[in-house]
């Protein structure tokens, strides 16, 4: 995992870079965020699609919901990069519409439209 500072409009965020899944399950999204803080200072974290396991993306297990509930409670705003028109379940399409919609969660489908929402945000 390889961590990368970018600063716009006087706003710090993280870019995390790796080739692994790194969020599996709530410790592992609490390592992260911990290993973010840490290591760079920045509370706006932005994530490749591909560091999340894909039961992240199956509404059904919960998972994306305490995990996402994890990153408001620690107060850390995070930019889910990727592309999520693989997903053909309604329900995940309805939940990255209403994430997008506030100021703490986005799914984004490139890193500069999530520099630019967390810069923002």
């Amino acid at each position: 995992m390889k961590l990368v500072t970018i600063k716009k409009n006087d706003v710090e965020m993280a870019v995390v870079e790796s080739n692994e899944i790194l969020i599996t399950d709530v410790q592992s999204a609490l390592d992260l965020m911990a290993t973010v803080q840490y290591e760079t200072g920045c509370d706006r974290i932005i994530l490749n699609r591909s560091a999340l396991s894909e039961d992240f993306f199956d509404l059904k297990t919960r998972l994306a919901g305490e995990i996402l509930q994890k990153f408001i409670n620690y107060r850390k705003k995070v930019a889910i990069v990727g592309d999520f028109s693989v997903f053909s379940s309604e329900s995940l399409k309805d939940f990255i519409y209403e994430c997008n919609k506030g100021k703490d969660i986005f799914f984004l489908s490139n890193e500069e439209e999530a520099i630019d929402k967390l810069s923002k945000a």
